[in-house]
């Protein structure tokens, strides 16, 4: 069974092991979008703080993690969209690769329209690493639009693509 709920401290030490086993496997297809220090466990502990952090249990055991927040890095003004706008963004979507193809993603991604519609938001974003060819086949069958290239100063040398996706 997959539950969506919000992650709380207890949740970390999984999170972490999540990603320390799909950090070596985004790495050999070629996205460095993520490294040994980041996302690190402040990340995440600043997510819990902030209370945007989700986590997707398949059958108990923590199988995916996302962000949902109305951060947008200041370098999102390279896409093409209305930077002014709000928006829900999701952040470090991982899932642990012993979850993938069984709608671990799917679930982050639909709990992060449904925090949209909670907060009041017409419009949810997302941004990748030009490398991750896995998100980018699942970001447009959601209705995404791919919105531009991106880079981050914080992942120097890394182009990112952008999708946005309007709520009716």
């Amino acid at each position: 069974m997959l539950l969506v709920r919000r992650a709380a401290l207890a949740d970390v030490p999984a999170i972490l092991a999540l990603v320390r086993r799909l950090v070596p496997l985004m790495q050999a297809n070629g996205n460095f979008q993520w490294s040994a220090d980041y996302p690190n466990e402040g990340v995440f502990l600043a997510d819990i703080e902030q209370n945007q952090l989700w986590v997707a249990e398949l059958d108990g055991a923590v199988a995916g993690v996302a962000a949902l927040t109305q951060d947008q890095d200041d370098e999102y003004a390279q896409a093409d969209w209305d930077v002014t706008e709000p928006a829900l963004v999701t952040h470090r979507l991982a899932v642990d690769p012993a979850a993938q193809g069984k709608g671990v993603a799917l679930a982050l991604m639909e709990q992060a329209e449904k925090q949209a519609v909670a907060q009041g938001l017409q419009v949810l974003r997302v941004d990748t690493n030009s490398e991750n060819a896995a998100t980018q086949r699942l970001f447009p069958k959601l209705g995404y639009r791919f919105a531009g290239e991106i880079t981050l100063a914080f992942r120097p040398g890394l182009r990112f693509f952008c999708y946005e996706k309007q709520l009716a």
